[in-house]
């Protein structure tokens, strides 16, 4: 059987700084070059796209070297840190952008979502982008027609389906943008990060239509960074560090990789950007502290455990919304859980002002299993935009060996292990 896919020695290069290439002296060395049949000077002095170190050089490799071969029907799943360059995977597969250097060989109609309203034009109403985007994927009127009611039913936008996009929200965006490159039958599907926007039973949905879609024998492209969407949804994953492709395999043992990249457990994590990119909210500061409330990566498990994250908010108003994620090495998600102050009698979230927070969360972990646990923590709007991520960076190492109950738990499967009490009558 062919590749759908076939990337070979695929690169991208990017110069930090500047919009464009450079300077007309850096355009016409890159001209003279090319001319006499040599490579391109610049990217013998291209550094790996590492975000936290700073360097001498102005480019950087966004992707080095990325050899792949993807199957007709296959889910695969695209996962790495920020920075890594899966976005920038995406593009250059959703022709978006072009490679530096390599080739890409497609065999089928490629449908993408990508950032939030890729695709759509502004000014056109949700209908009229739908026929917009199926004849970009080369679709007659007849078989988008075809296609239009499912589509509109599919998004949940029905009501709002003939008005100019640029008054949706980014949720129903997202809605309208996922039914259209799902439904119009592309033999790839290439969906990014960007479904976290929706809410929960959205998502659902599209998990489920991504499933459908992989059953009738189409190839998907998956990039995220919620691990139980990845291992329930694709049977084969890559990672990615730094733009080069480090591992290749089995979904589960590349999300175990991933989540050991480093093996540095870090009891504290800061991101010391001035601003925030949605200029909303901004995570500022996350770390674990022990019951003496000093800072650490390893603790008992007979004792307290104390998650802090400390947050700023730019602009004043209602709905924001800090959350996170427990996931162990092993097992995968443990628990979630979100911080929302709800007015019941008022049926009014509490308003934020501007300012800096913090929030103290006290972590159950007299019930879990020993080992290493990173915490993803998210802020946002619920059913309209993510704000920040700080993904699987804080993390912890639960130590039972001591515990009274160590020896209860030998031997048995889970990661919630609480000490039942059997009582027998």
């Amino acid at each position: 059987m062919q590749p759908i896919i076939k990337i070979e020695n695929l690169s991208k290069v990017y110069r930090l700084g500047v919009v464009g290439t450079g300077t007309l002296s850096h355009d016409l060395k890159r001209w003279y070059y090319q001319v006499r049949g040599r490579e391109d000077p610049y990217l013998k002095i291209a550094e790996v796209n590492a975000r936290s170190t700073n360097s001498e050089s102005d480019y950087v490799w966004a992707l080095k070297d990325i050899n792949l071969e993807v199957m007709p029907g296959e889910v695969l799943g695209i996962i790495g840190k920020n920075g890594a360059g899966k976005s920038t995977l995406l593009k250059i597969l959703s022709k978006v952008t072009g490679p530096t250097t390599g080739s890409i060989h497609y065999n089928g109609r490629i449908g993408a979502l990508l950032e939030v309203g890729t695709g759509f034009h502004q000014e056109l109403t949700g209908r009229e982008n739908i026929f917009l985007n199926g004849a970009i994927l080369g679709m007659t009127k007849a078989e988008i027609r075809g296609k239009l009611d499912e589509i509109i039913y599919f998004s949940g936008v029905e009501r709002y389906i003939d008005t100019p996009v640029k008054r949706y929200s980014s949720g129903m965006m997202v809605r309208l943008g996922f039914a259209v490159a799902a439904h119009l039958e592309p033999e790839i599907l290439i969906v990014d990060e960007v479904l976290a926007v929706g809410d929960v039973e959205f998502q659902k949905k599209c998990l489920a239509k991504m499933q459908d879609v992989s059953k009738k024998g189409r190839t998907v492209l998956f990039v995220s960074h919620n691990m139980s969407s990845i291992l329930g949804l694709c049977n084969r994953g890559i990672l990615l560090d730094r733009g080069q492709m480090l591992n290749i395999g089995e979904t589960e043992i590349i999300i175990n990789k991933y989540l050991s990249l480093g093996n540095e457990l870090k009891g504290e994590i800061t991101d010391k950007s001035k601003v925030a990119s949605n200029k909303k909210l901004k995570l500022r500061k996350a770390r674990l502290l022990d019951e003496d409330k000093l800072v650490n990566n390893e603790f008992d498990i007979r004792k307290k455990v104390f998650l802090e994250i400390f947050f700023e908010i730019y602009i004043p108003g209602r709905g924001y919304n800090i959350a996170f994620e427990l996931t162990h090495l092993q097992y995968g998600t443990v628990f979630a859980s979100g911080f929302l102050d709800f007015d019941v009698e008022n049926r009014k979230s509490k308003f934020w002002e501007r300012g800096k927070y913090k929030v103290t969360i006290e972590l159950p972990v007299d019930f879990l299993r020993g080992g290493d646990y990173y915490i993803t923590i998210t802020s946002a709007i619920p059913r309209i935009e993510v704000l920040d991520l700080f993904p699987y960076e804080l993390s912890f190492r639960l130590l039972d060996t001591n515990s009274p109950t160590a020896k209860s738990r030998e031997g048995r499967r889970g990661v919630i292990l609480p000490v039942i009490d059997w009582q027998l009558n």
